[in-house]
Order: C-alpha cells, then structure tokens, then sequence
C-alpha cells in the first residue's frame, strides 16, 4: 500500500507540474462554463418547456459526451507511453513494485486529476441554488455518474497508454476505443428484441447518465462502470507483464 501512495504521487507531481494539464483545465472549464450558459439561456427562453438544468448538463447534450470522449485520452495519453518512450518504464518495472501498483498508481493519478476538473462547477450548483429551488439528490447522483463513467474511461485510456509507446497514438486509440464503447449502447435501437437489444441497453452509458441525472442510482448501472474499469485495469496490467517479459 505504501509504494502504491508514493507511486500515487509522484504521478500528481507529474500532472500538476506540467504546463499540459493547465491547458487541458482551462480548455474544459472554458467549454463547460460556455455549455452551462447556453443551457441557461436555453431555459430561460418562455418557449422551453420546465426541465431541470443539471440534467442537461450531466450528459443531457452532446457536448458533454464529446468534451470527455476529447479529454480523457488527453488525460491518461501520458501515463505509461511516455515512460516507455523515455525508458524509465525498464527501471520502474525492476524497482521492488509489481506491475499491478503501477497500473493502480498512475490510474488513480488521472482519476484524482478528472474529479479535480469537475471541482469548480460545483459553482454552477451554488448559482442556481441562489436563484431558483435546488433537490440535492439529483445532483450528488449527477457527480457520482461522471465519477464512475470517468472511472470507466481513464481505465480504457491507461489500457492504451500501456501499449504503445507513443502519446498521440495513445489517445488516438483511446478516442477510438472509447467511442465504439460509447456507440454500443446507441445501437439498441437497431437490433429487434432479444438478448442482444437487452444487452446493448445494459450498456447504454447515456441512459446510464440520463438515470443519475434524475437522482436514480441504480446498481446495475454502477456495476457495469465498475467492473467495465477493473476488466480494462486488468489488461493494462497484462500488458506490461508482457513488456516486462520481453
């Protein structure tokens, strides 16, 4: 446990020494303080009918599942790429740490970084909340939906960045990756009954944040994000047992 912390935070170090991670916080806070007033706006126009802000900002509108499909492979491109590229992985790999603290460490890393993100839009709450009536539920089960999806894609992101050597090509395939696993559940429509159709909407992750959204946290929901990540953690893991071998 102790070599997993200390990994932990030499990889924060690492995050919250780089010029890059200010970039990618000023992009998205940019982004989603900009969604947050069209949504506003949106709601204030009398034609709009009632609808609850925070469902539209928790995975209600496109930009959301666009700006996280962007960032995250930004977030984890780095994690274990460019320690292979720079041939510091050999000498991590050889220290006295198993390659499962690796994976976990630099994992938790980029989780740590994603919530910090998301930190300053609880501004957003307050705003409203002085304005107009705000049910804590929703928004608490809100947060909880974008800390598991995050859960789900950093674990993708730290599978690809465990392949490759190089960073663009890490979050090329991220992207990718991550957009068949979005695209899964938005197929359901097309398939005619049976196991299939019930199994793609399983894993429909916009129901699965349309649901949080309105409060509801069903359980099914967070298993599928849960063990969705420890299968992805699993294969990073194995990947650089691989690298270790050769």
């Amino acid at each position: 446990m102790g070599k997993t912390v200390a990994l932990l935070k030499r990889e924060l170090m690492a995050y919250f020494s780089s010029p890059l991670a200010y970039v990618i916080l000023t992009a998205f806070l940019f982004i989603n303080g900009y969604v947050f007033a069209l949504i506003v706006g949106y709601l204030n126009d009398p034609r709009t009918p009632p609808m609850a802000a925070f469902k539209l900002l928790f995975g209600g509108t496109i930009f959301f599942w666009l700006m996280l499909l962007f960032v995250l492979p930004v977030i984890t491109m780095r994690l274990i790429a460019e320690e292979r590229r720079s041939g510091t992985l050999e000498v991590l790999l050889t220290s006295p740490v198993s390659e499962t603290q690796v994976v976990i460490s630099k994992f938790l890393a980029a989780l740590a970084f994603y919530l910090f993100l998301w930190l300053p839009t609880v501004i957003y709450v307050l705003l409203l909340a002085r304005y107009s009536k705000v049910e804590v539920g929703p928004v608490v089960a809100g947060y909880l939906g974008i800390a598991l999806l995050g859960v789900l894609f950093l674990a993708i992101g730290t599978l690809t960045s465990a392949l490759v050597k190089n960073q663009i090509v890490a979050a090329v395939f991220a992207f990718a990756l991550l957009l068949v696993v979005f695209s899964l559940g938005l197929v359901e429509n097309l398939v005619s009954g049976g196991v299939l159709k019930e199994a793609l909407g399983y894993m429909n992750l916009w129901e699965h944040m349309d649901d949080f959204s309105k409060g509801i946290v069903d359980t099914r929901h967070v298993v599928y994000l849960i063990s969705g990540a420890g299968f992805f953690l699993f294969l990073a893991t194995r990947a650089l047992e691989a690298s270790k071998g050769r």
